[in-house]
């Protein structure tokens, strides 16, 4: 009897264990008694860890203890804080910390002097410590989605900078610090509240991609039409009631782009002044045409 009623209670516990909520996969291993180590994958590039979707509000400890790892994915879960044993991480090259609930990232981010590719999208940033400019291996770097309105002057050091997306922030005007940045051939600022852009754009002389669609713009600055690099142009719903006459010099615009997705000029929902918007429906060639025969007339 009363090994009968034993194991009825083994079976309920086992079923109340199997109904609880599963272990994250890091739990799960070192519950095993299995070495932190052995979590840690080695691709043909990159020693990589991911924690992906685990739920995770903090950090685990052993994480720090992991020297070998160079790419390290902790997205998409509800983190608060980066603790400053990130430093310690100084072979990562790929970090993700997108879509978690990050207010700050810690000034030891600097000590990652390997890093090239850094997402904290989708966090709730208001700012960036100064200490990131000293990784300046940084390539790509994405900000975007967060309470942003300005960047540390330091950030003129991060020379190697070619993508940045600093996209649905609180930008009213475009970082002086971002004109320095000579590499840059992408760069979003969409969404944000700009009202103008300087005429220093001119010397982000590499630029292939800028996209400022869903701002306060009312006018293209002339020096933009100084950059021949430029392919994709997103000015799309803004205020912009005139074109630069200069914009024929944008040789690399192929089209006037409807999708999102293509390369060309972008410049719907604007309230274009007469005759712009049947001159825009005629293409990018009788647009060319009609700002050059206007510039000569002038």
């Amino acid at each position: 009897m009363g090994t009968e009623h034993s194991k009825n209670e083994e079976r309920r516990s086992m079923v109340f264990l199997r109904k609880g909520p599963k272990l994250p996969a890091w739990e799960d291993a070192l519950l095993a008694g299995r070495e932190p180590k052995s979590l840690l994958k080695r691709g043909l590039r990159y020693v990589s860890l991911s924690l992906i979707m685990k739920g995770m509000t903090s950090t685990p400890d052993f994480l720090w203890g992991l020297h070998e790892v160079q790419k390290l994915n902790l997205s998409r879960n509800q983190l608060v804080v980066i603790p400053p044993s990130l430093g310690k991480l100084d072979r990562l090259v790929v970090l993700n910390l997108g879509g978690n609930c990050l207010k700050c990232l810690p000034k030891e981010i600097g000590l990652l002097r390997n890093l090239k590719v850094l997402f904290v999208n989708m966090n709730c940033l208001k700012e960036v410590p100064a200490e990131l400019s000293l990784c300046r291996k940084l390539e790509v770097l994405s900000l975007s989605h967060n309470c942003i309105s300005q960047l540390p002057l330091s950030f003129t050091d991060l020379t190697s900078l070619r993508k940045l997306n600093l996209s649905n922030n609180r930008f009213v005007q475009i970082p002086l610090c971002i004109f320095a940045l000579r590499s840059l051939d992408f760069l979003h600022l969409g969404s944000n509240k700009l009202e103008n852009i300087a005429e220093s754009i001119q010397h982000l002389v590499n630029l292939q991609i800028f996209i400022v669609e869903n701002n306060n713009l009312r006018s293209l600055p002339r020096s933009l039409c100084y950059i021949s690099t430029l392919e994709l142009l997103n000015a799309d719903y803004n205020a912009i009631q005139s074109l630069p006459d200069d914009l024929y010099l944008l040789r690399r615009l192929r089209r006037i782009a409807w999708n999102p997705m293509d390369k060309g000029l972008h410049i719907a929902h604007n309230p274009l002044a007469r005759p712009l918007p049947e001159v825009v429906e005629g293409g990018l060639d009788v647009l060319f045409s009609y700002l050059r025969d206007k510039k000569e007339h002038h």
